[in-house]
């Protein structure tokens, strides 16, 4: 039988909804379970209803509604004892749990061993790894009401459990029942335990339960965003298990935890925000850009401002091929510029060698006179951290020094100039950008009347110069001596 024939069959039909539909409120609860730091209470859960699984069979026989009565009371009861021995016992918070859910767990297996011995059908594994190609049409109703009770739950309480999620402490100063959404949500987690018997398990709930929303997580800050994806990763992880266990003719749960499991690491490496690729190569151009600005310092040193690429390459041990591609990167960002003698500073990479210089300079004096370092330990932490120092923190460090004028090597201190937030000089060819309401001076506004230029006109980078930068406005080229250029304020 192929699978598109196996697709009509009323059990593969009845699995794939059931699959969906704990798919979805496992990954719609599990995101707070998740952030509350709670995995392992979810696990404990899952593992604690067996007891309301043996009790129920007792009194109502094989019996879908029976179960479920049953299971929640074991999972509430649960709850309220691991919480109970957490507060009032010496005992830790990870221990209690272990402790409870470990005897619960260990009841329900002695009592169904027990009543499979007499020979009475109540197969324990079937509650350990689910039996998804065996869901009955109440199985798939008793999930469907969970579903949607616990959607319209998470809808109505969806601030509360927002905010005793992150901030409990505001919570109670807001008059709100950080207990009670604790107890709430073990109850909706009882209830999504229940859904998922007969999908993947006891045994594997807790991945369905944690996998997407870890993964949600990667993806996304929002706690809304999450809340979603979480849930369509969970649908789309059950389904795809589900299917994936048709072709190879495996249980299905275990499949899906495996699928689940496939997405966080695909996540891992490639989420947008967090991934490791992503952060590799952050790193690659963090570490190009330090370059770079390395190569601004040492060029800043050199009196007539002309770079020697020779002694670069001797100072700061990059290879030729290093170097030249560097300085390609400098002169398309107008922070070098060609002239007769080679390429040199501009005025833009000379203001950003000067920040460099004063901002390791800072850090030394700051080192030698509050840290009681020598002197000959203070240059490598300098030339690391110039890199990451901010002007806030470096005006901090200014004035706690007391605005010192040399370095302890007696070096000169660069001052902090005036400069507009958002600097002309600081744009790059090709950027466009519109003259900011707000200049530092009446003489940058007196100026930029004389050039034609008015506040929010639009122009367009065509070049930085060493003496100058060339805009373009209106089809009109403009140029601006690039002094000019450093004061005048704009909106990128």
């Amino acid at each position: 039988m192929t699978i598109w024939e196996l697709l009509t069959e009323d059990w593969v039909v009845r699995g794939l909804l059931a699959s969906s539909l704990v798919g979805l409120l496992l990954g719609l609860l599990g995101t707070f379970i998740v952030l509350r730091n709670m995995s392992l209470i979810g696990d404990a859960l899952a593992h604690s209803i067996l007891p309301g699984v043996y009790v129920a069979f007792v009194l109502f026989g094989y019996l879908t509604i029976g179960f479920f009565i049953g299971s929640v009371i074991a999972g509430v009861l649960t709850a309220i004892l691991i919480t109970w021995v957490q507060h009032n016992s010496d005992t830790k918070n990870d221990a209690a749990i272990g402790i409870i859910f470990t005897a619960m767990f260990a009841i329900g297996v002695i009592g169904i061993s027990h009543i499979s011995s007499t020979g009475v059908h109540l197969d324990l594994k079937d509650f350990l790894v689910g039996t998804t190609l065996g869901v009955s049409n109440e199985d798939i109703y008793l999930s469907l009401g969970i579903t949607i009770y616990s959607i319209i739950s998470i809808i109505i309480f969806y601030r509360p459990l927002f905010i005793t999620t992150f901030q409990p402490t505001i919570a109670d100063t807001m008059g709100i029942s950080v207990k009670s959404m604790h107890y709430f949500l073990m109850l909706l987690l009882s209830f999504a335990v229940v859904a998922s018997l007969r999908t993947v398990g006891l045994i594997l709930v807790v991945a369905m339960l944690v996998t997407p929303p870890s993964t949600a997580l990667l993806v996304s800050n929002s706690l809304k965003r999450v809340v979603i994806i979480s849930a369509l990763l969970g649908t789309f992880n059950c389904l795809v298990g589900f299917l994936l266990a048709l072709v190879f003719n495996v249980p299905p749960g275990p499949l899906m935890a495996v699928v689940a499991t496939t997405f966080y690491f695909l996540a891992v490496l490639f989420s947008p925000q967090k991934g490791l690729i992503k952060k590799y190569f952050e790193k690659k151009r963090q570490g190009s850009k330090i370059e770079r600005e390395d190569i601004l310092r040492q060029a800043i040193r050199n009196p007539n401002g002309i770079l020697s690429n020779s002694v670069i390459m001797e100072r700061l041990g990059f290879s030729e091929t290093k170097l030249t591609r560097h300085l390609k990167r400098l002169l398309a960002n107008g922070l070098l510029t060609q002239t007769e003698g080679g390429l040199s500073l501009s005025l833009k990479g000379k203001e950003k060698g000067e920040e460099l210089v004063r901002a390791h300079r800072l850090w030394e004096s700051y080192q030698v006179k509050t840290m009681g370092l020598q002197e000959e330990q203070i240059h490598d932490e300098a030339d690391r951290l110039e890199h990451f120092l901010t002007d806030e923190m470096l005006d901090e460090v200014d004035a706690k020094l007391g605005f010192p004028t040399a370095d302890p090597h007696g070096s000169p201190i660069p001052k902090k100039k005036l400069k507009p937030i958002n600097p002309l000089l600081k744009l790059k060819p090709k950027q466009t950008a519109q003259i900011s309401k707000n200049q530092i001076s009446d003489w940058v506004e007196s100026e930029l009347w004389e050039l034609g230029l008015l506040p929010d006109n639009l122009f367009t980078i065509v070049s930085i110069g060493t003496e100058d930068v060339t805009i373009r406005r209106d089809q009109k080229k403009i140029k601006i001596p690039a002094l000019l250029a450093s004061q005048i304020n704009v909106n990128p």
